[in-house]
């Protein structure tokens, strides 16, 4: 996988986006949530890398349990088939280990040379003919041996941004001063003033050797960490990717800390590019509904709402009809399991609600009713204590781990497709409006070998229902063996 002129966009998928609950969940994050045209902010931001000039292959950092749904992502939208670079975490270690571990690893493929902009996986960007001349002026500044992150030009007062102050002249850019965390009201007010502060955006331009030795020379127990995660990583080469599972003990050693902390604000070797690219972190509701236009009341909608006297509301309500009167400020986000109800001016708190959610463990905090998993989705209708009814689709040529349930029974109701059952010692095809029963103890596969959909209703019945009754024989996905996630 060579890189014509030794840039590599490494794209940082990480995070939970607690303040977008209760669409954004720890199993279902941030850079999947869908805009308004379709498309994932991971799939936006894919985009907006292959586009630069020269790009041969895009790097990119995620949690391995999100590793299928990123590849579903990234099919749709890699129309040059770029070879891509990915770099499993067996959990989050915030910034500074994910940049260190990318580093070590275009150092190891691409050379000393190579130059890394880091992308967060979940931030808009409007205008990407600015986006690329700043990646320009950026990669000047790299070549030159400096870590360059871009600043955006501030056009408000922002509390809920850390800020970046602009030093000497450097060329394309200024040395960096200081950087400054969220500031109060009237602190933000002097720096839109005075005009030398920059919003920092977390993205980055460096060399894979620059960044290594800074390393060493402020963080290097981060580096070390890096280092012996990618030591004992666990690798897989095919024709359209490069995977490496970064190894859990080395990785879990690396400090729980930002780049910036780690390093920006340490290193003397920090420049930053000013720009105004049309940039938003999409960092809470209230930020997603400066982007979507208003009615002549300030609402601004998704669905079907029927409002009488409501007014300055953001409401998302896809799935069903949702009536208001008479109020006004609100956020109103509807899912099939989950509602939130917010001051629009509390918008960042709505991560208390999932810090408690958390807390007693509530499967609304990770999962949506709709699960994805790497060969299709299940989706829960209902349930109780001794029953629960599944919607289950299988993706064509995909398959179910070979498995066995301890505590409960299924029967299986094909909808539409054809279904390769495997079911004890037997094995045989069932079509759409046939079913089969699958009796706790069996061992037992489901496979779509068609060219569509698969779609079947399970129901499960027994004493024990949990996702944890599994025991994997076979799995073509390499999650066998394995006890805590369905199918």
């Amino acid at each position: 996988m060579n890189t014509l002129n030794g840039l590599i966009p490494c794209i940082i998928s990480g995070g939970s986006g607690t303040r977008l609950w209760p669409v954004s969940r720890q199993n279902m994050p941030k850079p999947f949530m869908r805009m308004r045209d379709g498309m994932s902010l991971l799939q936006k931001t894919f985009q907006r890398a292959a586009r630069l000039p020269g790009v041969e292959s895009v790097l990119t950092v995620t949690n391995r349990d999100l590793l299928f749904r990123t590849l579903d992502d990234y099919r749709v939208v890699n129309k040059a088939h770029l070879p891509l670079d990915l770099l499993l975490e067996p959990f989050g270690r915030n910034t500074a280990a994910a940049i260190a571990v990318a580093a070590l690893h275009v150092q190891e493929h691409f050379g000393d040379q190579a130059q890394l902009l880091v992308m967060p996986a979940d931030h808009l960007i409007s205008d990407e003919t600015a986006f690329a001349a700043a990646v320009t002026q950026a990669r000047e500044l790299a070549e030159a041996g400096y870590l360059v992150t871009f600043g955006i030009q501030p056009d408000h007062a922002e509390t809920g941004f850390g800020y970046i102050e602009k030093g000497d002249a450097l060329g394309t850019g200024y040395r960096v001063k200081r950087f400054v965390e969220k500031p109060d009201l009237a602190t933000a007010q002097g720096y839109l003033d005075g005009g030398k502060h920059l919003w920092n955006a977390g993205m980055f331009c460096f060399k894979a050797s620059t960044l290594v030795d800074e390393l060493a020379a402020h963080a290097n127990e981060v580096l070390a960490a890096a280092k012996a995660a990618l030591e004992h990583s666990q690798n897989l080469q095919n024709k359209t990717s490069r995977q490496r599972e970064l190894s859990a003990e080395g990785f879990g050693a690396a400090p729980d800390i930002s780049i910036d902390v780690a390093l920006m604000e340490k290193s003397k070797q920090v420049a930053v590019v000013p720009c105004d690219i049309g940039w938003s972190d999409i960092g809470s509701w209230e930020a997603l509904r400066q982007l979507t236009p208003s009615d002549p009341q300030g609402n601004q909608v998704n669905g079907e709402a029927i409002l009488h006297d409501v007014h300055n509301c953001y409401i998302d309500s896809p799935k069903r009809v949702l009536g208001a009167v008479g109020v006004r400020d609100l956020i109103i986000v509807d899912t099939p399991d989950a509602l939130l109800i917010a001051d629009a001016h509390r918008s960042q708190d709505v991560r208390y609600i999932v810090a408690e959610l958390k807390r007693q463990d509530h499967p609304a905090y990770s999962l949506h009713r709709t699960v994805t998993r790497p060969w299709g989705t299940y989706t829960v209708l209902e349930e109780s204590s001794r029953f629960k009814i599944k919607r289950i689709v299988v993706k064509p040529q995909a398959s179910l781990s070979l498995q066995m349930h301890h505590h409960r029974s299924e029967h299986w109701v094909v909808v539409s497709g054809a279904a390769q059952i495997t079911n004890g010692e037997r094995e045989f095809l069932i079509n759409a409006n046939e079913s089969t029963y699958i009796p706790a103890g069996h061992k037992h596969r489901l496979t779509n070998p068609g060219i569509i959909d698969l779609v079947m209703i399970e129901v499960q019945s027994g004493e024990y229902l949990g996702e944890d009754d599994i025991v994997r024989f076979d799995d073509i996905y390499g999650r066998a063996p394995a006890a805590d996630v369905k199918k």
